[in-house]
């Protein structure tokens, strides 16, 4: 089928650096196709295609160039307002390779262009052959393959630590592989290594390296270093390894969060709060869920405390935390599309931090249950303990984890609306209600630090109120 040519306005295009082969536009070439268009050359259409996304430059271009940059720039130059083009759709093609491959006018790509462009394609997509670069490129396999030993190595070995993060916490074989997008077959290749991997950090820990000096050598990250570190040791030895006294009493307040553990996040709760919980409530190889996983706080604590972790949460996020598997709890979908629905195996603790009520809820996405109306949000968790409790066994602990909320912002204790507030105790009573029976209540406040002298004062003014109150309600 023979390609059409439309007239595009020059405005909705741009010159995309991240597909564009060359290190620079050779300004000479295009003054000669300047005075050629002046002379009244006609030109090829140049080919473009729509932009992935549309902000992709302050114009918002609609489309961005695959061939003709030079062609292009010369309208420009000569104040043209459209352009003959062919819009391509690639679908499965690298659109660099595409524009690599298009580059075979007058100037061919240079040797350090070639190189670059191999460089970056293969960064943009590793599981590209080096003979599908070197066709592109117009170099042998064993050229490209001298291009990208240093970028394979390194995507090898991050493949690797994702595999044995997720075969560590006990995520099954068949979830690990469509997370990756691997075969069965090369993720059972991968998982033979997993003995081997390990085996330099051992020596290096057994030499008397710290754990941050380890994990910084092998560039891996803390957390799975920690699980390598304690690994066959007692819940006690780990606390007293991580430099956590063990909180005996129902308060359990920690002032700040460990940062060796989970992502900077909105509403972030300390790893120590999380590994009290798995050290009262769980043992030694148990299955925790975290379906609200946030910045992977729990997974995180669970490979220090030796424990198995499913997490999921709305925003993916595949390269940094593959663990985290993608899911959204909207409100009015079944949920029978859970990734782990239809698991033998089921969890023994259930660790549910959600986003709380109205706070922080402009720091979360849009589609965070946080923003939801209050009728709204405790029809959401009254649904959703239900379903915990249908894919729980009955041994199955949940530890909820949530604070009062009141409307107290500039608004003085005693006119405070109790019919607009949720309390625990509203907590509870759908907690109840969906079946689940109250084992502990234990405090464990948030940090009054956030609220500075000033604004202490002008609370103490307006006799204002204010919540530090957080607790965890264990349930069976």
């Amino acid at each position: 089928m023979k390609d059409t040519i439309v007239e595009i306005q020059m405005s909705d295009i741009v010159l995309d650096d991240n597909i564009y082969p060359r290190e620079n536009i050779d300004h000479k070439r295009v003054l000669v196709f300047v005075e050629n268009l002046r002379d009244g050359f006609k030109f090829d259409p140049i080919q473009i295609q729509l932009c992935p996304n549309p902000d992709l430059s302050e114009k918002k271009a609609l489309y961005r160039i695959l061939d003709g940059a030079h062609r292009w720039s010369a309208y420009k130059k000569t104040g043209r307002t459209v352009i003959p083009a062919i819009v391509k759709t690639l679908n499965e093609i690298d659109p660099l390779l595409y524009a690599a491959k298009l580059a075979i006018g007058p100037k061919q790509l240079t040797e350090t262009e070639t190189r670059h462009t191999a460089r970056r394609a293969f960064k943009n997509n590793s599981q590209l052959r080096s003979s599908e670069i070197g066709k592109a490129i117009g170099r042998s396999r064993q050229a490209v393959d001298t291009y990208i030993a240093d970028l394979r190595a390194a995507s090898l070995l991050a493949l690797d630590l994702k595999i044995f993060c997720l075969n560590r916490l006990g995520i099954p074989q068949d979830r690990i592989a469509k997370r990756l997008s691997l075969p069965r077959r090369t993720l059972l290749d991968h998982l033979t290594k997993m003995p081997g991997l390990a085996k330099p950090l051992y020596s290096d820990l057994a030499k008397g390296f710290t754990i941050s000096q380890v994990a910084k050598k092998h560039g891996w990250p803390e957390p799975m270093v920690w699980s390598l570190a304690l690994n066959e040791k007692s819940d006690q030895a780990r606390f007293k390894s991580l430099q956590w006294g063990i909180r005996t009493w129902d308060l359990w307040n920690f002032m700040e969060c460990d940062k060796r553990f989970g992502d900077e996040w909105p509403g972030r709760i300390p790893a120590q709060l999380v590994a009290h919980i798995l050290y009262f409530f769980s043992e030694q190889n148990d299955l925790a869920l975290d379906p609200m996983a946030g910045g992977g706080v729990c997974a995180d604590t669970c490979l220090a405390m030796g424990r198995r972790c499913w997490s999921l949460d709305m925003d993916d996020r595949p390269d940094t935390r593959p663990e985290i598997e993608p899911y959204h709890w909207d409100l009015e979908s079944k949920w029978d599309d859970l990734p782990i629905m239809n698991s033998k195996d089921k969890p023994d603790l259930i660790i549910c931090d959600p986003p709380y009520f109205d706070k922080k809820a402009r720091e979360y996405s849009e589609q965070s249950i946080s923003g939801l109306s209050r009728k709204d949000y405790l029809k959401f968790l009254e649904k959703f303990f239900l379903f915990l409790k249908k894919i729980s066994k009955k041994k199955t602990r949940l530890a909820f984890i949530n604070s009062d909320w009141r409307d107290f912002q500039n608004c003085p204790a005693g006119k405070e609306d109790p019919h607009q507030a949720i309390l625990i105790v509203d907590y509870h009573e759908i907690l109840k209600k969906t079946g689940w029976q109250l084992s502990h209540i234990i405090q464990a406040p948030m940090s009054s630090e956030r609220f500075n002298a000033g604004v202490v004062a002008a609370m103490q003014k307006k006799k204002i109120l204010g919540v530090v109150s957080r607790y965890v309600m264990i349930l069976k």
